[in-house]
């Protein structure tokens, strides 16, 4: 039976650019699926607070992230090829060190690549909602997603989501509060204010002008 995807493979024109950051960046900050369980302390050069960011998309985020935190390394996963591209070019444009990409399924490389107990920090940052009935047994946040998340933070680590979509953020919340293992860190038990840790996108900003909402999501890895 073939794997349900929760991403959609999208092709797209590459910039310059783009193109430079996968010629040149890939070497220093690519890393294959293939190549199994890593040692993140030997691929960055040291020991420090660690994130990993399922679908960073064109990566204004995750670079800005990363430029703000140079104490902190990040890993990034996305399949979107001229994202992966822009990326790179920036991490090179910028001098950034901290940062390693895989370009593949996000899943694969927590259940490959990735130790248990080992990640500071998950980002899911406006994942797919697929709106449709019939496709949300493709979204990615489902109870084995909440599993595979948990055994890979550290006790005390952080699984921070967003969405622009109400009735995938009442998902997310339904499926995290029945997660074993998880503390919900809003003062409510729902939604946290954005932290300002979270980049805000363009796309973000385009939506509050037109008065859309963004909720943002943070559990705690309690056991």
């Amino acid at each position: 039976m073939r794997t349900i995807k929760s991403f959609v493979m999208r092709a797209g024109r590459m910039t310059e650019g783009q193109q430079r950051g996968l010629d040149q960046g890939w070497p220093q900050f690519g890393l294959e699926l293939q190549a199994g369980a890593r040692d993140f302390d030997r691929v960055f050069g040291r020991s420090a607070p660690r994130t990993f960011e399922i679908g960073f998309g064109m990566g204004h985020s995750l670079l800005e992230m990363a430029a703000a935190a140079p104490e902190q390394d990040f890993i990034g996963v996305e399949v979107h090829k001229p994202g992966v591209g822009a990326l790179l070019n920036g991490l090179m444009t910028q001098n950034l060190s901290n940062v390693r990409v895989y370009s593949c399924d996000a899943l694969e490389v927590l259940r490959q690549c990735v130790a248990d107990a080992s990640l500071d920090r998950l980002l899911l940052f406006f994942p797919d909602p697929w709106h449709k009935a019939r496709h949300h047994k493709r979204r990615i946040v489902q109870p084995a997603f909440a599993e595979l998340v948990r055994q890979k933070l550290k006790v005390g680590g952080v699984l921070h989501m967003a969405t622009d979509w109400q009735p995938y953020a009442e998902h997310m919340l339904e499926v995290l509060s029945a997660a074993p293992g998880y503390r919900n860190l809003a003062a409510d038990g729902q939604y946290v204010p954005r932290p300002s840790e979270r980049p805000i996108t363009k796309f973000e900003r385009r939506g509050e002008r037109l008065g859309h909402g963004v909720w943002d999501l943070k559990f705690q890895r309690s056991e």
